[in-house]
């Protein structure tokens, strides 16, 4: 596992150039999985926004972490709600395809700047129409709704009294 972002941002890129750039095929020659990748897919990949995670432990930050069997991969997002119910910090770390990462980097952003009750509103169907997603990749897009929504259960969890709490 790479420790630093720019490493990892270094390593996507060398991804990137061997699938996309091949110096055997011209672009127009690409194969067709390489030819799956949108432009903005491509370029989340390639420049994740908000890679990292924030402190589990603490009562405003909430965490949602889920997976698709089906392609191995797995999506982590974490929200910081400030006291007015307001995100106002988003990270993410998924493993999986750029198809998978695209998603998770635009749902950060997207999330970032709105209210909780806002964030639940944001769909896959938006995520895999910004990014151009082909049908085929489309459950990218459906984890990252289901990991908005995890991080938001999680969060709103988290605001509960305790048991302890209660009782005082």
């Amino acid at each position: 596992m790479l420790r630093s972002a720019a490493g990892a941002g270094r390593l996507r890129r060398a991804a990137s150039a061997l699938l996309l750039r091949s110096p055997r095929l011209p672009a127009r020659e690409l194969s067709a999985p390489a030819q799956l990748y949108h432009k903005k897919v491509v370029d989340h990949y390639e420049n994740p926004g908000n890679v990292g995670s924030l402190d589990t432990t603490s009562k405003n930050v909430g965490t949602g972490l889920v997976g698709a069997p089906a392609c191995s991969d797995v999506m982590k997002l974490q929200i910081q709600v400030d006291e007015k119910g307001k995100i106002v910090d988003a990270r993410f770390k998924t493993f999986g395809c750029g198809s998978a990462i695209a998603p998770s980097s635009l749902a950060t952003e997207w999330v970032k700047g709105k209210t909780v009750e806002e964030a639940l509103t944001i769909k896959n169907t938006d995520i895999a129409k910004e990014l151009c997603l082909p049908p085929v990749k489309l459950h990218c897009s459906m984890l990252a709704e289901d990991a908005i929504k995890a991080a938001l259960a999680d969060y709103k969890l988290k605001q509960e009294p305790t048991k302890g709490e209660a009782e005082k």
